[in-house]
């Protein structure tokens, strides 16, 4: 468990994310869930808005899981990339909270807006001015009641802010189309001073075909 006094960064519900991404997801469009776990999500896509689903998932235990809901799903490493998945094959890709512990986040990215339309995408702020504070006056990692691993088992291998989030995307060619604060347990659409107040961030994105960096057929075609 964290020592005493030190900070936690705050845990998202299951609930608050869930939501975030129902309200941005058209109803009966086609869906690839990226790193379903059990297909809870997936499940709500399927029975509320009659989303055609798909769930892309490591773990075997969470598949059979998904399975057992009727909802199908792929097991596969997301840090092997989604080559086996047609290009254009859904309306939205879903990705909440893992972007930063995959070891390729930018080829993901893309590889996502190749194999649909718009991405939906919840990532946490290391801006966050307690985690700054956090390391300057005790030097020390901030961790989550969720993920309470220290610095040198954790799973997040990237460590990004707000800012550094939209720097990618424009350097890659991607468009934010909705940019969401979660401050706080809620989501605003907007927030003075967001890389520096947000715990975490909701993001809505779509290729700009005038501006992306690689042909989506490229990425699918190089070696991981």
């Amino acid at each position: 468990m964290p020592a005493p006094n030190r900070y936690q960064m705050p845990d998202l519900s299951v609930q608050l994310t869930d939501e975030l991404i129902m309200q941005h997801i058209d109803r009966s469009s086609r869906v690839i869930d990226l790193g379903c776990g059990d297909g809870r999500l997936m499940q709500r896509l399927n029975g509320e808005l009659g989303c055609t689903v798909m769930g892309v998932e490591v773990e075997h235990a969470n598949i059979v899981s998904v399975i057992e809901r009727g909802l199908p799903a792929i097991e596969a490493d997301l840090n092997e990339g989604l080559i086996d998945v047609p290009c254009d094959s859904f309306d939205f890709a879903v990705l909440s909270q893992t972007l930063q512990q995959v070891r390729h986040p930018k080829k993901l990215l893309l590889e996502m807006l190749r194999v649909a339309h718009r991405a939906l995408i919840v990532v946490p702020n290391f801006g966050h001015w307690r985690v700054r504070l956090e390391v300057l006056r005790r030097g020390r990692t901030p961790v989550t009641h969720a993920l309470p691993y220290e610095w040198y088992e954790t799973p997040n291998v990237h460590f990004m802010s707000m800012r550094d989030f939209r720097d990618l995307m424009d350097g890659i060619g991607l468009r934010i189309v909705k940019e969401s604060p979660i401050i706080r347990g809620r989501a605003v659409d907007r927030l003075l001073a967001a890389n520096l107040r947000a715990d975490s961030a909701f993001y809505l994105l779509e290729r700009d075909p005038g501006r992306i960096s690689q042909q989506p057929a490229e990425i699918a075609a190089r070696p991981s």
